[in-house]
């Protein structure tokens, strides 16, 4: 699975994409057709603490599934990003699995 990383209004540093990537990667286990992942990084130029945007969009054939947070570091941006798109992607085996059943 390919990952892409984006980075808007700042230039993001080596480990945090690796990071990023690796995270992301895991997603493969729950999802085997999945056909990549573009990952935006954002911050706002705001006062507010939470100004870091992660937006994750997952490519599988026929879906597009997509998550975006706004939380304190990108790290744990990505990390609740990557939790919901766990779900998301179980639910829709679910649903796979289900129609063909009937």
């Amino acid at each position: 699975m390919k990952v892409f990383t984006q980075s808007v209004n700042f230039n993001a540093d080596k480990k945090l994409i690796e990071y990023a990537e690796k995270k992301i990667g895991t997603l493969a286990k729950f999802h085997d057709k999945i056909v990549d992942a573009e990952t935006f990084l954002k911050v706002q130029n705001m006062s507010d603490k939470e100004n870091k945007i992660t937006e994750i969009k997952l490519n599988i054939p026929g879906h597009e599934l997509m998550v975006k947070r706004e939380t304190r570091t990108f790290e744990e941006g990505i990390n609740m990003a990557v939790d919901n798109l766990k779900r998301q992607l179980k639910r829709h085996k679910e649903k796979l699995r289900d129609s063909l059943i009937s």
